[in-house]
């Protein structure tokens, strides 16, 4: 019976921690430098992405997933869905956007983004 409220009381502080403790990594800066984002282990790294606002930009994803979900990544407010090879660099051009916060995803939403346009 102790191990069950033990048990218990760890998921209660990790939801505590996911929805109310936990803060996103600082944006990585993709408009000085060539920034490959990878996408493996169910994730994008790194997962928060500044760019410049009113010009085209081109992002790198390599892809080491094998998950089907994987192979696809979608910017739904832009209208671009791009396939993903498995092991490879692909380049992912994006159209001039303005100001805000751009998510962008796989088909099923477990891999998570956001760009940063400012």
């Amino acid at each position: 019976m102790m191990i069950i409220n033990i048990l218990g009381l760890v998921l209660i502080a990790l939801i505590v921690w996911w929805f109310w403790l936990y803060k996103p990594a600082k944006a990585i800066d993709a408009s000085s430098k060539n920034i490959t984002i990878v996408v493996n282990n169910g994730v994008y790294q790194p997962s928060r992405i500044k760019i410049a606002a009113g010009e085209k930009t081109a992002l790198q994803f390599l892809r080491k997933d094998g998950s089907p979900c994987a192979a696809t990544v979608l910017f739904p407010n832009v209208e671009v869905s791009e396939e993903l090879p498995l092991g490879v660099n692909k380049s992912v051009a994006l159209p001039p956007m303005t100001l805000g916060e751009y998510p962008f995803h796989c088909p099923m939403k477990m891999y998570i983004g956001t760009l940063i346009v400012e």
